[in-house]
């Protein structure tokens, strides 16, 4: 018996609202001296580290309103699953150019997979969010498809 319902795959397809981010030089550098980054290139903020994304469209949020792991609440895009016990499944990035102070870059998250698994201790599921990240202008920058497995 399948434990995503009907009403879990509905939810394929699902995006959230484009988030939109004007990138600084002086972001780029604080970001480099804070990751302890080698790179003059980084360290002048000439061109953001590839990491630098991760946190650029996070939403900022008052401190006691972080998860136990120090993350913003979960956006809801994924839907409430059936297991629940969460962990990182892993991630992949397609990159196609840099990011440079002055970009202002749009974020488009979408749930693009669910699919179940038998594990070793028992049933998995797996939710696969794609981020597309790009240029105001539509240029793109990087997709990232990140997997969460429920268990």
């Amino acid at each position: 018996m399948s434990l995503l319902t009907a009403e879990l795959k509905a939810a394929l397809g699902r995006q959230l609202p484009p988030v939109r981010a004007e990138v600084s030089r002086r972001e780029i550098r604080k970001y480099s001296v804070a990751t302890g980054q080698t790179l003059q290139r980084f360290l002048d903020g000439d061109e953001a580290p590839p990491m630098f994304l991760f946190g650029l469209f996070l939403p900022i949020v008052p401190r006691e309103q972080l998860t136990h792991d120090g993350l913003p609440p979960d956006s809801g895009l994924v839907p409430e699953l059936p297991l629940k016990r969460v962990m990182a499944g892993g991630t992949q990035q397609t990159w196609y150019r840099g990011v440079y102070p002055g970009d202002v870059l749009v974020s488009r998250l979408t749930l693009i997979d669910l699919f179940e698994k038998e594990g070793a201790q028992g049933p998995l599921i797996f939710a696969v969010v794609e981020n597309r990240v790009e240029t105001e202008n539509g240029e793109p920058v990087m997709t990232e498809r990140s997997t969460r497995i429920a268990r």
